[in-house]
């Protein structure tokens, strides 16, 4: 996966839409299902201060507006208009993957391995255009001190790392 620019004001329009037309489709077909559910196969007396026996048919129709949310996202995932959110929703997947390895592949690029370091510009890099682009100025400092650790490193032992050469097949050798 390559690093590329994203329009921040276009990325955060656009995410906040579809989390929030992911919360109300969840929130609405939940409801929907669950009453369809209750409508076919509840409890048809109710008698007062009885339970309805209805939390199974509730907790379907939310597990069926989770599926209906998942189908969703991925016929819209590939629509243009949806490219940057998708394209941030595989980076941070990819920086969890990164984030669990992390401990080695920092021991690695303690000894100046080059796959390692690349992994490493590549996790910085990628967690900046992230924080920048969900304003997250708290960590911002912190990530960016960092890349410039590594840099430094990599300025000191005369390497070449080239981020655009990172592949995720790079992380099973840690």
């Amino acid at each position: 996966m390559k690093l590329r620019q994203v329009d921040k004001p276009q990325y955060r329009k656009v995410s906040n839409q579809v989390q929030f037309g992911l919360i109300a489709i969840l929130a609405i077909s939940s409801v929907i299902f669950g009453q369809i559910l209750i409508a076919l196969l509840g409890n048809a007396t109710v008698e007062v201060g009885q339970p309805t026996g209805n939390f199974y048919f509730n907790f379907g129709g939310v597990i069926l507006g989770l599926m209906l949310c998942t189908f969703v996202v991925k016929h819209f995932r590939e629509k243009p208009q949806y490219a940057d959110v998708f394209y941030v929703w595989q980076l941070k997947q990819l920086q969890n993957k990164i984030f669990r390895k992390l401990n080695a592949v920092q021991a690695g690029a303690a000894d100046n391995d080059v796959k390692a370091l690349t992994i490493l510009c590549f996790y910085y890099q990628s967690l900046a255009l992230v924080y920048e682009l969900d304003n997250n100025t708290l960590t911002m400092s912190e990530v960016n001190k960092q890349l410039a650790q590594l840099k430094q490193q990599i300025d000191d032992h005369n390497l070449t790392v080239n981020v655009d050469e990172f592949e995720p097949a790079l992380l099973a050798d840690f």
